[in-house]
């Protein structure tokens, strides 16, 4: 199976076994972020759709393409575009990070949609999701509003986009999973909501069909060094391909991606949208059946090392062995709301504070409180899930790149007070996605699934560190109201 994983800053793909679990090949390239305007976020969808087909390409020439069973697919999420039906783009595909649409947001919240929104959806109203950003591209680029309503115009989020140009503009097609992250989907219904699209002003015939995310969406057609005719068998979004990576789904398992940003997600039996400080979502659904998760999303943490590490000398500093350097970070703590806070505060005109500046700070310092804000952050998050009836948390699993970072890992762990177990395989998300592909195209159960999990590695909690750490933490609580701005 050739999983394809296209995340903000990277695009690759991974082939691996379908008995052993092994991986085979992986391709890689890059791509490109950029921001015209203060809190705006933005990718050529163009060059991100052509990387994603280099990959996949690479990837296939690197086994026997005959033995190719199907493909699964793995994306950021809530990154939004237009473009025409013959395959052209209307636009720039607006990122997950993109706060531009924060004013008709606060207009949904001061008409009042926000109760009806949260119940339907499971989101609270936030630039972070897809609707406001497909809204947005009506509003300002003419003829879009009458070409979608002629159904001549595709809004979609990345899955959506990439089948169409893999399968040769034949499959319009959304996976619930990303539909989800629209806030115009119904989570009990798990259709286009006829209310939602009013409040947003979308028109029907400009979006996907939704499918389950373990379904066959298509085949390929028409793309350089890729025969035609694979089946793609799932579509999903990367952070719930890398909780079904991690576990299946498996209650008290919660999952923390550490890329760009987090997504903090757990699995729940059944809806729960009583939390207003984070998202209720469809975690995937495998053909049978829905599994919910109970998510929060952390905007900058990745992120908030690099721009860190950017904006600082660290030549001679081993960020992997930080407190060799900094055996603490002398009262710094650094918020990285660097465009807005997401969960649990929702606040998109909160920006970035350094705080705790005292003569004998380092670069070291800074680059320690930022690698700790990292762990703050998930630590807020699942402080909050905590309101949530029924939410246990046994054991922390962790992936993506940051979580390399032996300290940092065994920093969370002494934070949260429970085990972190990490992935040993960086490509999770396309594990993923690549075991929803093999529970369509080879009717895999969950026995030979699970034979697939990756190993993962475990950092045991210190519980004396634990008390401390706490004691930590109130200072970093006290430099986040000084983050949020208040009206």
């Amino acid at each position: 199976v050739i999983a394809i994983d296209e995340g903000t800053t990277n695009c690759k793909a991974v082939a691996f076994s379908t008995t052993s679990g092994q991986v085979l090949a992986i391709a890689s390239r890059p791509l490109e972020i950029s921001t015209p305007h203060a809190g705006w976020v933005e990718q050529d969808a163009a060059f991100l759709a052509d990387k994603t087909c280099e990959v996949l390409a690479e990837a296939i020439s690197k086994v026997d393409a005959s033995a190719i069973s199907c493909i699964g697919i793995s994306v950021q999420r809530e990154t939004s575009l237009a473009w025409r039906r013959d395959g052209t783009p209307l636009s720039k595909a607006m990122t997950w990070q993109c706060a531009r649409t924060a004013e008709f947001c606060q207009g949904l919240r001061d008409a009042g949609h926000a109760p009806l929104i949260k119940k339907t959806t499971g989101l609270p109203i936030a630039t972070l999701f897809s609707g406001s950003k497909m809204r947005w591209v009506l509003d300002h680029t003419e003829g879009a509003l009458e070409m979608a309503q002629r159904g001549d115009l595709c809004l979609g989020t990345i899955d959506a986009w990439l089948l169409y140009r893999l399968s040769g503009g034949k499959s319009f097609c959304c996976d619930c999973s990303d539909a989800a992250r629209t806030q115009l989907m119904s989570l009990q219904d798990l259709a286009w909501d006829p209310k939602m699209l009013e409040i947003f002003g979308i028109p029907a015939a400009a979006l996907p069909q939704i499918c389950p995310s373990s379904h066959e969406f298509g085949v390929t057609s028409g793309v350089a060094g890729v025969p035609d005719g694979i089946r793609i068998c799932a579509m999903v979004g990367d952070s719930h391909a890398a909780l079904y990576g991690h576990a299946l789904g498996a209650l008290g398992r919660v999952k923390a991606t550490y890329g760009t940003g987090s997504s903090i997600m757990a699995p729940l039996a059944a809806p729960d949208t009583s939390v207003e400080a984070l998202a209720t979502t469809v975690a995937w659904h495998d053909g049978t059946r829905p599994t919910y998760g109970i998510e929060g999303n952390v905007a900058h943490s990745g992120d908030a090392l690099k721009w860190m590490t950017e904006a600082v000398r660290t030549e001679g500093i081993d960020i992997n062995h930080i407190d060799e350097h900094a055996p603490d970070s002398l009262g710094v703590y650094f918020v990285p709301f660097l465009t807005g806070a997401g969960a649990p505060w929702w606040q998109e005109q909160a920006r970035g504070v350094v705080v705790g500046l005292s003569r004998g700070v380092t670069a070291a310092h800074l680059i320690r409180a930022s690698l700790e804000s990292i762990a703050y952050q998930i630590t807020d998050v699942i402080e909050a899930m905590r309101q949530v009836e029924g939410f246990t948390i046994e054991e922390l699993m962790v992936d993506g790149g940051p979580t390399r970072n032996d300290w940092l890992m065994q920093f969370q762990a002494d934070l949260l007070g429970v085990p972190v177990s990490r992935s040993d395989t960086p490509e999770l998300s396309a594990i993923g996605a690549g075991m929803l592909a093999l529970k369509c195209g080879e009717s895999l159960g969950e026995q030979a699934l699970r034979a697939l999990i990756p190993t993962h590695h475990t950092f045991t909690p210190d519980p004396a560190r634990h008390e401390r750490l706490l004691e930590a933490k109130r200072g970093w609580d006290e430099a986040v109201l000084l983050a949020l701005r208040k009206d």
